[in-house]
Parts: C-alpha cells; sequence; structure tokens
C-alpha cells in the first residue's frame, strides 16, 4: 500500500521543509525535492513566520542606527573633552560604521602602571547605549581584575551596574580608575589576584615590569629582567617566561617546569 502524501514540517513554529507534499501551512507549495541528499528549510514569503522576520529585520537596522549615531556623539564629546585630554585618553575609529573603536589610556600616576600606554579594543553592540560596549586590554597588563592571557575586563559597569545614561567617555575614565584601584575580592585573574594580596611588593614589581615590556613604561626590576634573559637563553619563548616567571613568584626553577609541561 503506497504511502499517502505528507508535509514535513519541523514541529519548531511551523517552519517548512522542502521535499514533502502541500499544506495549510506550507501554502501548498508541494514537493520541493531535495539538494544534496538532505532536506532543506523554506519559508513561504506569506507564511506568517516570513513577515516576523521582516519586522525584526526592521527593528534591529533601527537598533544599530541608534547604536551608530549615539557612538559618534560619544566619540566626538571624547576628543573635545578637556578631562580626557588632561588625563591622556584617546580615542579613534576602527570602523567606518563607528561598531568598532580603539581606545588608549595611560597608566595613572603613582602606579606600576605609571608611564606605560595601554591600548583597548572597544565593540559597540546594536543594542548600545542599552547594553555595554564591549571592551578588553589588547595591551598585556598584570592587573586582578583584566586577564593576563585574553585582555578580559571584570568591571561592573561593563556588565550588570551599566546604565544607558553612562557614555563611551565614561567607560574610558573607569578604566583608566580600575588601574588605581584594585579590587582583587572580584577578580578577571585568579593569579594575579593571590600574588596582589600575599605579597604587595612582588605584585608592583611585577606591574611595572609588565608595564614596561608591554606599554613602553621606565625600565624597572633588574633582578626579574635577569631573570627573563636567562630563561631566554634556554630558547623559551620571551612572552611564556614572562607568564612563567610571573606566576610562579619568580621563582626560575618552578617557572622552568611550568614552562617545560607546556
Amino acid at each position: 500500500m503506497p504511502r499517502p502524501p505528507f508535509c514535513r514540517v519541523v514541529l519548531c513554529r511551523g517552519l517548512v521543509l522542502r521535499g514533502g507534499g502541500g499544506c495549510a501551512i506550507c501554502q501548498g507549495h508541494g514537493d520541493y525535492g531535495r539538494k544534496a541528499g538532505a532536506l532543506q528549510l523554506f519559508i513561504p514569503a506569506s507564511h506568517p513566520l516570513k513577515k516576523a522576520d521582516s519586522r525584526q529585520d526592521s527593528t534591529g537596522a533601527a537598533m544599530a542606527n541608534i547604536a551608530a549615531q549615539r557612538i559618534r556623539r560619544e566619540f566626538k564629546e571624547v576628543l573635545k573633552s578637556e578631562e580626557t585630554s588632561k588625563n591622556q585618553i584617546k580615542v579613534e575609529l576602527v570602523d567606518e560604521n563607528f561598531s568598532e573603536l580603539r581606545g588608549e589610556i595611560a597608566g595613572p600616576p603613582d602606579t606600576p602602571y605609571e608611564g606605560g600606554r595601554y591600548q583597548l579594543e572597544i565593540k559597540i553592540p546594536e543594542t548600545y547605549p542599552f547594553n555595554p560596549p564591549k571592551v578588553r586590554f589588547i595591551t598585556k597588563i598584570w592587573h586582578p581584575n583584566i586577564s593576563s592571557v585574553t585582555g578580559a575586563i571584570c568591571l561592573d559597569i561593563l556588565k550588570d551596574q551599566w546604565a544607558a545614561a553612562m557614555t563611551l567617555r565614561t567607560v574610558l575614565l573607569s578604566l583608566q580608575a580600575l588601574l588605581a584601584a584594585a579590587e582583587p575580592d572580584d577578580p578577571q585573574d585568579a593569579v594575579v589576584a593571590n600574588q596582589y594580596k600575599l605579597n604587595q611588593e612582588m605584585f608592583k614589581q611585577t606591574a611595572r615590569l609588565w608595564a614596561h615590556v608591554y606599554a613602553g613604561a621606565p625600565v624597572t626590576s633588574p633582578e626579574y629582567a635577569r631573570k627573563i634573559e636567562n630563561l631566554c637563553a634556554m630558547g623559551f619563548d620571551r612572552n611564556a617566561v614572562i607568564a612563567a616567571l610571573s606566576s610562579k613568584a619568580w621563582d626560575v626553577e618552578t617557572a622552568t617546569e611550568a614552562l617545560l609541561s607546556n
């Protein structure tokens, strides 16, 4: 007995797959066959979901336009601000659509980061300013609230404490302030936070060395620099050596073991 025709309809929201017969949902489009042996997703133009997609596309475009207009205004605000200029904060465009920016902040005075220049990647979501920008440090930095590996940042205003009234200027000034006031009890990098809590002097020396190597700050501890050169002379990668020594309390033996294990 031949099998009756049927409509291959995904049970989730009635989307129609090509390859089956027509029905009330697929508006009688019938058998579209198979392509490369697989059922192909198909939504008729008259289907309600197609219309819903059009509305969503329109809403998304409107949100993206709001984000672009807002960040364009804030970009100009940073350029003209006396406060950001005084604090040596800069911003420039990466994407002409204002969806990506490049920020730069100076290490605050009287901190291990003084004299360094830190590059930031700033990505603006289409839902801005209702959601925060996505920011990370491009320049490597040794700080409890910033990942020494990825540059990811733990800062409340970039997460659940963001408000639509905040601006790009707020973000840049807050990040500079974070360098002067770490929060080791809410860390992004647990290794750095642990060193910060247990050995403040070692943390400061390590942060200064990273500021020198990666951000152009003045030369620091000759002892740490000598340990780096000794391990580099053994053929290890310089960045890997710095990370290993920093995380292993500058003990050459344990740092060497860590490098060999990797």
